[in-house]
């Protein structure tokens, strides 16, 4: 009998202060992390590493009930949890800066000899490639990019991106980074694959077979568009993991993260995606399919 196909999450939380069309909001609860896991879990049991600080870990606890999300890997300290502020505007996020002391106390750890899937969430460049070097036995390693970070700790960045086999970045990521022909830029890194998010463009993954498109679901209003970009990955990853991980299957993984996207940017923060069932998911990927059948 296989083994049951494992995903770990290693990436942020956040309490997050931002403003735009939705209002102004202080310590929202977010991060890489938890918005991947929230979507991860709707099809999928998922591990989760992170460092939360005592402010905040009642808050993810409760958030995590009765979704199968194993936090067995996340670490408490008294240091804050890493915050972040930014300001929303035409669906993008203009980083306003964040105070991130919680990463100078905490090391990702991972379960030894991994042999899953991992997803190394944005984050302190540092600390995901410090993540990316405990997974050395994983058998897929994706990670993300964030631009603030990759402006900062350039080095870093491109390890993380030297190391993992997919990675996921937006259009100004995608350019801070080197940018140019997709394909070339994927094949300059060695990836197997490359996933270029475009917001209201919808997502492109680029791998040797050629590109793979799924455009955004435009039907619904994009009321907070943070976290969608994890949402894409847990969804994605998650899916495709759980249909066997065949090249034939990558367009229906994205139609899927696609879905997840759509489900997260509906509402203020986590709420859209943490309210989700995968009843909901599955009407979702549903008119996602439908979408691209009018669009095309």
């Amino acid at each position: 009998m296989p083994d049951a196909p494992e995903l770990l999450v290693v990436g942020s939380i956040a309490l997050d202060t931002r403003d735009g069309p939705f209002g102004k909001i202080k310590d929202e609860l977010g991060g890489s992390a938890l918005y991947f896991a929230l979507a991860a879990s709707l099809i999928l049991p998922v591990k989760i590493s992170a460092a939360v600080g005592r402010d905040a870990v009642e808050r993810v606890s409760t958030l995590f009930e009765g979704r199968p999300v194993d936090t067995t890997l996340l670490e408490i300290f008294d240091t804050p949890t890493y915050r972040w502020t930014a300001h929303q505007e035409h669906g993008r996020n203009v980083d306003l800066g964040s105070a991130d002391g919680i990463y100078d106390s905490w090391e990702p750890h991972v379960p030894a000899g991994y042999a899953g899937w991992a997803f190394i969430g944005s984050m302190r460049p540092d600390r995901q490639a410090q993540a990316v070097k405990a997974l050395h036995s994983a058998r897929l390693i994706a990670a993300d990019a964030m631009l603030s970070y990759v402006k900062e700790q350039v080095a870093e960045s491109k390890d993380v991106l030297q190391r993992a086999q997919w990675y996921f970045c937006n259009e100004e990521e995608f350019a801070a980074l080197g940018g140019g022909v997709a394909e070339e830029f994927r094949r300059q890194w060695w990836l197997d694959g490359l996933v270029l998010k475009a917001g209201a463009g919808g997502v492109t993954a680029h791998t040797v077979a050629g590109p793979v498109h799924v455009p955004a679901l435009l039907k619904y209003p994009a009321f907070d568009t943070t976290g969608a970009g994890d949402a894409v990955a847990g969804g994605m990853l998650a899916r495709w993991l759980s249909t066997g991980a065949q090249p034939s299957g990558l367009q229906d993984a994205l139609v899927c993260g696609v879905a997840c996207a759509s489900l997260a940017i509906e509402s203020i923060g986590i709420r859209g995606i943490a309210s989700a069932t995968p009843k909901l998911l599955d009407e979702r990927v549903a008119e996602v399919w439908e979408w691209m059948k009018r669009e095309s």
